[in-house]
């Protein structure tokens, strides 16, 4: 079916015209028809990028009253992405309906602005559903008369916490609008939306509920936890015209993949809470553009993001809710093009992906992470592809014919081809000349029915053969030095760094920073120390200087670090006593008592109500009352 046959008017079948539709999807075949027809509320179940904002925007847009310039749409949806992104298809499609206005409201932006465009008046305002309540308890959006409401992505508002929202903006609406509420899954909140707000509402669904997209081609490697990192760096090796989204589980595990990947040279970025909207509609409008190859981001961070020609979406963890994979790899292989999911797994995410496989109906092939042979060869052969390809501007070039001629007179064709090659290609080769394999080797039959034989007695949870990761455990605790030094008779000098938990590093984190800053990986790091307000970090005695030269001027997230060695008499030898670690805790300020040399305790007597009489306050039969009192503020002063 075609849109010239759903009974559209003429501009708007010019405008989708123009915008390159010809043929409707399956959601927009079935939703138009009905919501033209004025047959009432629609729920419809569509997975994303399936066309739900032509599905609602055209029907609405034939109907609805152009010389009436109240508010007569209120279209809600998750994020501020979805947002803008609503609004522009809407003003496309109604490009040539002179006089009517469509105007987006979110959060991040000047409410000042926004108050004076809906002052102007406007037929369709876009909000997220926070800055819609701002807006009506400003008096400045009234949606007192509106026609048709709108809810998109709605059980993503419902998962990012909107409901309180929904509901104070659903009670404020006439009894006599028409629902629309478009979701990719059908929770209990939906339900109830339906139940409470919605009259008699046509549920329309036009796939099964977290079914995968036909087009996109599922795969994961399998690789210990350690390794994850570099195999994500050769799958974007081995593609060199990648353009993907990788998923991470955190933020602050979202920025350090991303910070370890601008710092080996990719051209790659983050998206996540912690970004201001200026830095995040920079980061956002580089990628769309294609100036970032790889966008690291969160699931709550991408929620709105659509882009259309994404080659891989990548899975650095996989979800815990299969209903988030079907929305991740639905980020490719849109449009009609293919695309790839890739899963980078480590041997204790065996079942999830099963789990995964079953209730997407979809069989991932398991792919070896490519070797570092294989790498350069793709690299060379795309090298040499651009190379063949690029267009000569005889004109410009002619010019200089002869100076290039006489620079390599003295070398023969293949001579400067190999120089040629070798000044843009030596850096893979280097890298990857002594690459190791971190495909884990054991056939995962095999490692199931051997599971079986010697874990007999075990809990059947338990059967899966960790000894990779008990292995990586054992490294983190220090397992890897101790081999070290058996092995290589490698010695470790202990460090003290500036750093802590209260700065929010972790182990991992603290590598992370190590590598960042000293470009050396032959450095061996033994044991991380994680205290609150300083750490202590283990690395091998032949490139201690290095380190310590590296990291003289160096800074954690802005954060100037400080970094010594700990000696006998530095930070190392002196272990906090109790006070020490309550003071660092609650800092001197909070404490019930101040310390002194030879360790006795002193009331602070300016605070204390019970003047001299420490003892029994500390101690004694008034213990109870320093309880209570503690209870009631006293620490804070």
């Amino acid at each position: 079916m075609n849109f010239q046959e759903i009974g559209l008017k003429e501009p708007l079948i010019q405008a989708v015209t123009e915008m390159g539709f010809e043929q409707l999807t399956p959601i927009q075949e079935k939703t138009i028809p009905f919501i033209t027809g004025n047959n009432g509320d629609l729920i419809a179940l569509a997975q994303t990028g399936t066309g739900k904002t032509a599905a609602f925007g055209l029907p609405v847009l034939n109907q609805i009253d152009i010389d009436n310039t109240d508010t007569q749409v209120l279209v809600l949806c998750p994020t501020r992405e979805l947002c803008l992104q609503i609004t522009g298809d809407l003003q496309n499609f109604s490009k040539y309906l002179k006089g009517l206005f469509v105007v987006p409201v979110y959060g991040g932006s000047s409410i000042s602005a926004q108050i004076k465009q809906l002052k102007k008046k406007c037929q369709i305002v876009v909000a997220t559903p926070g800055r819609a309540i701002d807006l009506m308890e400003r008096k400045a959006l009234k949606i007192d008369a509106i026609q048709w409401l709108v809810l998109d992505e709605a059980d993503e508002m419902l998962s990012m916490g909107f409901k309180e929202d929904l509901d104070t903006i659903l009670d404020d609406t006439p009894d006599d609008k028409t629902v629309l509420l478009f979701s990719a899954t059908m929770p209990a909140e939906i339900e109830r939306i339906a139940q409470s707000y919605m009259k008699n509402p046509q549920e329309i669904a036009v796939a099964a509920k977290n079914i995968a997209a036909e087009n996109v081609e599922h795969q994961y490697f399998m690789v210990r936890a350690k390794d994850r990192y570099e195999a994500l760096k050769r799958v974007a090796d081995v593609n060199p015209d990648i353009y993907a989204i990788v998923f991470c589980r955190t933020r602050m595990e979202c920025k350090e993949v991303a910070d370890k990947l601008m710092a080996d040279g990719y051209n790659a970025d983050a998206l996540h809470g912690d970004l201001s909207q200026a830095q995040r509609d920079n980061v956002m409008q580089r990628f769309r553009s294609k100036h970032l190859q790889i966008l690291v981001a969160t699931d709550v961070a991408a929620r709105g993001l659509d882009v259309n020609d994404l080659s891989h979406v990548i899975n650095y963890n996989l979800p815990d809710d299969p209903e988030v994979y079907v929305h991740r790899s639905g980020r490719t292989g849109r449009a009609g093009k293919s695309g790839v999911s890739i899963s980078l797994l480590h041997l204790k995410e065996k079942g999830k992906l099963r789990t995964i496989e079953k209730i997407c109906k979809k069989k991932f092939e398991r792919k070896p992470v490519p070797n570092g042979r294989e790498i350069c060869e793709i690299q060379l052969m795309n090298f040499l592809d651009k190379v063949r390809n690029v267009e000569i501007d005889e004109a410009q070039i002619e010019g200089f014919t002869a100076q290039i001629a006489d620079k390599f007179a003295d070398m023969n064709r293949e001579d400067v081809i190999k120089h040629f090659v070798s000044m843009e290609f030596n850096r893979f080769l280097d890298y990857y000349r002594n690459a190791k394999d971190i495909n884990v080797e054991t056939d995962d039959k095999e490692k199931e029915r051997g599971g079986r034989k010697k874990d007999r007695g075990r809990d059947r949870s338990d059967r899966y053969d960790d000894r990779d990761d008990r292995s990586e455990r054992s490294e983190r605790r220090g397992g890897k030095r101790d081999r070290d030094r058996r092995e290589y008779g490698k010695d470790y000098a202990r460090l003290f760094i500036s750093l802590g938990s209260k700065d929010r590093v972790s182990p991992g984190s603290m590598m992370g920073f190590v590598n960042r800053v000293v470009d050396n990986r032959d450095v061996s790091i033994g044991k991380i120390d994680i205290q609150k307000n300083f750490s202590f970090l283990e690395v091998d005695t032949e490139h201690l200087q290095e380190v310590l030269d590296a990291m003289r001027n160096a800074q954690y997230d802005g954060i100037p670090v400080s970094v010594e060695q700990a000696t006998s008499d530095g930070p190392a030898a002196h272990k906090p006593s109790r006070k020490e670690r309550r003071a660092a805790k609650f800092g001197n300020k909070n404490d019930d008592w101040k310390s002194r040399e030879g360790g006795d305790r002193e009331f602070d007597r300016r605070n204390s109500p019970y003047g001299d009489d420490v003892d029994q306050f500390m101690f004694g039969k008034k213990k109870k009352d320093r309880k209570e009192y503690h209870r009631k503020g006293f620490r804070g002063k």
